[in-house]
């Protein structure tokens, strides 16, 4: 027969103290990996709104070397839509870190984002920058 000690109890469970570690533990990793995805959804917005800029931007340029007497006030998506990569059919556009459509403003070289429709014109649009830095080289392509 075995005989226990008086005070000594066999231990089959975990202690209150090792509950809560693990669960702090484990809330800490998860709150880690939500704020590393959400930085990574961003950075992916960015990256694709930065080259959707250069596209346009590659193409405004082209058009302009096939038509040097074209101010670069008369531009328009419509005419730039046939000199862009791949062949679109519709003139490219982003999505703000918000979730709103970004639109290429292609009257001003180079190329910026704005959250309105605009065609070309002599008074530019407000930028889209998240940023809000001309110097970052966030969604600022071809500065």
């Amino acid at each position: 027969m075995k005989s226990r000690v008086h005070g000594q109890s066999s231990h089959r469970g975990f202690t209150l103290l090792e509950l809560t570690l693990v669960m702090s533990v484990l809330l800490l990793l998860i709150t880690v990996g939500l704020k590393s995805n959400n930085a990574f959804k961003t950075w992916k917005l960015a990256r694709e709104a930065s080259d959707t800029l250069r596209t346009v931007y590659i193409a405004q340029r082209t058009y302009l070397a096939d038509n040097p007497t074209t101010a670069m006030s008369a531009l328009t998506p419509a005419l730039l839509l046939p000199y862009i990569q791949n062949g679109p059919t519709v003139f490219p556009t982003a999505k703000s870190v918000t979730g709103a459509t970004l639109n290429v403003f292609v009257g001003a070289s180079p190329p910026f984002y704005t959250t309105t429709a605009t065609v070309s014109g002599a008074t530019s649009p407000s930028r889209y920058d998240p940023s809000g830095s001309t110097t970052d080289s966030l969604w600022d392509v071809g500065e």
